[in-house]
């Protein structure tokens, strides 16, 4: 049943990740600055390294 998912392709999974990293790097760019922009940029990171994992978990593989 693992087939028809499609969070069992890693390309999927990272993908996701990558652009909900990328919207909040933006963000970050265009309308903040100093230290909460800092906090941003890490939020963005974290989101481009966890989101995959989770939705590897969801996936069931």
């Amino acid at each position: 049943m693992a087939q028809g998912n499609p969070f069992s392709s890693p390309a999927v999974r990272y993908g996701i990740g990558a652009s909900g990293a990328l919207v909040v790097a933006f963000v970050a760019y265009a309308f903040l600055d100093g230290t909460v922009q800092l906090v941003a940029y890490l939020i963005a990171a974290l989101d481009l390294i966890v989101t995959p994992q989770i939705l590897k978990r969801a996936a069931g593989t």
